[in-house]
């Protein structure tokens, strides 16, 4: 099984990267690529790749992607950022989050006929947004700079604000054998260790001896990647506020690391998440999209898409004074991220009563947002373009 994984993950990476000039262009998308081939090479089609949910390899691989995720993500939201640019993404996350939680609750009440609890931690797990399902929007130069640092800070931060949220809901549902007190020391402590090792590796680095040449310098941010990872197993704090908490006090410490790490960090990441999408493409079958999730669960998972964030975003934007075109791409692009794809699947470990329809509810809203959003960003890109006067470029506002 690792052979047939490794081969057809390399050559699916060889196709990605020979087509990437063209993706950047049109509504071409690596992720919709390894998704599909995933899909196509699973269990459900081809056969070639076999996996299922309990296997090893997949929890693993969707841990260690994720862990890497939020620490890329932590190193984009250092407190400068936030501190010199914080109303439109506070919005976002203070009010849009919660507001886009409650709706996607609802929802799944009231249409796919989920209890309350399994509701509302369902909402939960898809509040989440990551925009590398959106690329060309927060890539480019012609998006408006206010709209693309509002998505990379809001899907930098979201992540770690749900996993709280996502681990009390799920311990209330029963699916944790850890007491509220246990829960909460190792949330504690996953954050408590995600900010001492930075502290103390980074202090060491400017002693004048133990000072690293610049060309590794990337290293020594994996090197703390790396221990944060380590202790938080050998603690059993949480790995993955520890890589959140990592992140965010890198770039606050350090910010000439932030630069040097970006884009190999960026690139390691990348590798990461294209290989847990094509599992996560193989593990959705026929079956799994057509006969085993009924037409109620068909209508929750468009429902939020299409209208749980939107209109959580349009509440939480009045007064904003933000022009409508940047709002309605904000709105629009709320692909839900690869956290959600490892939250599904620790909720479908841990054997609440409901885990399986919950999981199969993630699974199809994943699916449709990759599809969608990945196939919509450089039209929309585009339109920003074309309103750009030729030979200006736009000041960035961060209002």
């Amino acid at each position: 099984m690792q052979t047939a994984l490794l081969l057809s993950f390399a050559v699916l990476l060889l196709i990605g990267v020979l087509i990437s000039e063209r993706a950047h262009r049109t509504v071409l998308s690596t992720a919709v690529l390894f998704l599909v081939g995933g899909f196509l090479l699973g269990p459900g089609a081809m056969g070639l790749i076999t996996v299922s949910t309990g296997d090893p390899i997949v929890s693993g691989l969707a841990e260690l992607a994720l862990f890497s995720v939020l620490f890329t993500d932590g190193m984009h939201v250092g407190y400068r950022d936030l501190r010199t640019a914080w109303r439109l993404p506070g919005r976002a996350l203070l009010l849009g989050l919660p507001l886009t939680l409650v709706l996607t609750a609802l929802f799944a009440h009231y249409i796919a006929g989920l209890p309350w609890l399994e509701s509302f931690l369902l909402g939960a797990i898809l509040a989440p947004t990551d925009p590398v399902f959106a690329a060309a929007i927060v890539g480019r130069e012609e998006v408006p700079g206010r709209l693309r640092h509002l998505l990379n800070v809001e899907s930098g931060v979201n992540d770690g604000l749900a996993l709280p949220i996502v681990l009390i809901l799920l311990a209330a549902a029963g699916g944790s054998s850890t007491s509220g007190e246990e829960l909460l020391f190792e949330i504690i402590l996953g954050i408590v260790v995600g900010v001492a090792v930075p502290v103390v590796v980074l202090s060491l680095e400017k002693l004048p001896f133990l000072q690293a040449i610049r060309s590794l310098q990337p290293l020594l941010a994996v090197s703390i990647g790396l221990l944060v990872l380590a202790i938080c197993q050998a603690t059993h704090a949480n790995l993955f506020l520890g890589a959140f908490a990592a992140g965010i006090t890198v770039a606050t410490m350090s910010p000439g690391l932030r630069h040097e790490f970006e884009q190999f960090g960026e690139l390691v990441t990348e590798l990461l998440k294209l290989a847990a999408i094509m599992v996560f493409g193989a593990l959705i079958t026929p079956a799994f999209l057509f006969t085993e999730i009924p037409l109620a669960g068909w209508i929750f998972a468009v429902l939020a898409l299409v209208v749980a964030r939107p209109l959580a975003l349009l509440v939480s934007f009045l007064g904003a004074r933000l022009p409508v075109g940047e709002q309605a791409a904000a709105m629009w692009f709320g692909p839900k991220g690869f956290a959600s794809v490892v939250y599904g699947l620790i909720i479908l470990e841990s054997g609440i009563a409901r885990a399986d329809e919950v999981y199969h509810l993630v699974g199809l809203v994943i699916v449709l947002s990759i599809l969608s959003h990945s196939s919509t960003d450089v039209v929309i890109a585009r339109q920003f373009a074309r309103r750009q006067p030729a030979g200006t470029e736009e000041k960035t506002s961060h209002g």
